[in-house]
């Protein structure tokens, strides 16, 4: 039994993420666009790596920001079968597996220094470093989930949203690492620090990135929901009647959105219909489907004797 027919659950709603998304994008763009100009005109490579460095990041965000718009404007679409929620989980990949590739490109770049040093125009970098520190500083603060202490404190998070946060977060302490890094080449002579902080950098950008992929290829793999969910929707299902719950399975359609189905025996004349009609909103299950197999008494015939 199908608890509702509509299959948007809401997909075509624009999301809180998506604006704060844009915004990062246009704030990141604009910072980006200011370095590059300023390393031509000035002849500093600092400053123009920089600018090119958020270039990447800016297309990264980008994806995210596609992946909110392709999952309204195809909302509707019957040929999703059970919406566009999925399109969120595809984003997180996508910027999952492009930090993947900025920790290798951080840890090869690191390694290559320290056996080729290069010069250092310290004042010009420290510089770039702290524009680039309050820059992400503030697109941290925008993208931060209100109410919540992280963007993955909850198991119906936006994985888009947490995607592009934690690219935010890595340019944030890229430069947060580049600064202390500097800091101590210019006054202390070492030099050695500026590739350990980029081996550092990209072991936790590393971390990271493995942490959103392997929570956005559950949800594309319909990966079983959490054990405490499952237990819920099969107390559930026993408080509607049911004597046995034969086979269960509850997986993720969207941010939030959970999708069931289920086989039971009963002993009463409950349909499908009696298990969609209590179902608690709280359980977030959206689309729930029941195969009601009855167990016939002894006093009925056909029963086994």
């Amino acid at each position: 039994m199908i608890a509702a027919h509509d299959h948007r659950f809401g997909q075509d709603e624009r999301r809180s993420g998506e604006a704060r998304t844009v915004a990062v994008i246009l704030l990141t763009t604009i910072t980006m666009l200011v370095e590059v100009w300023a390393g031509i005109a000035y002849g500093s490579m600092a400053l123009l790596a920089d600018g090119l460095h958020m270039a990447s990041h800016a297309a990264a965000l980008g994806v995210a920001a596609i992946a909110y718009i392709a999952a309204r404007r195809w909302a509707g679409d019957p040929r999703f079968s059970f919406g566009t929620g999925k399109i969120n989980a595809l984003g997180g990949f996508t910027g999952a597996v492009l930090l993947a590739g900025f920790a290798v490109f951080m840890a090869s770049e690191s390694l290559s220094r320290f056996v080729n040093p290069v010069s250092i125009r310290f004042n010009e970098a420290i510089a770039v470093a702290i524009l680039g520190l309050v820059v992400n500083g503030v697109s941290v603060a925008i993208l931060h989930q209100k109410g919540s202490s992280s963007p993955h404190s909850h198991h119906d998070h936006d994985h888009n949203l947490r995607a592009a946060f934690f690219h935010v977060l890595a340019d944030a302490l890229t430069s947060l690492l580049a600064i202390v890094a500097l800091l101590a080449a210019k006054f202390f002579g070492a030099t050695w620090m500026d590739p350990m902080m980029g081996i550092v950098g990209s072991i936790l950008v590393a971390r990271w990135s493995w942490g959103l992929l392997r929570d956005t290829s559950g949800v594309l793999l319909d990966r079983q929901a959490p054990a405490n969910s499952v237990e819920r929707l099969r107390q559930f299902l026993h408080e509607c009647g049911a004597t046995r719950v034969l086979d269960l399975h509850m997986w993720s359609i969207g941010p939030g959105l959970w999708a069931a189905v289920a086989t039971v025996e009963s002993n009463e004349s409950e349909d499908d219909q009696t298990f969609a009609g209590a179902l608690p909103e709280d359980l977030g299950v959206v689309h729930l489907t029941v195969e009601v197999s009855r167990v016939k008494s002894e006093a009925e015939p056909g029963a086994d004797s």
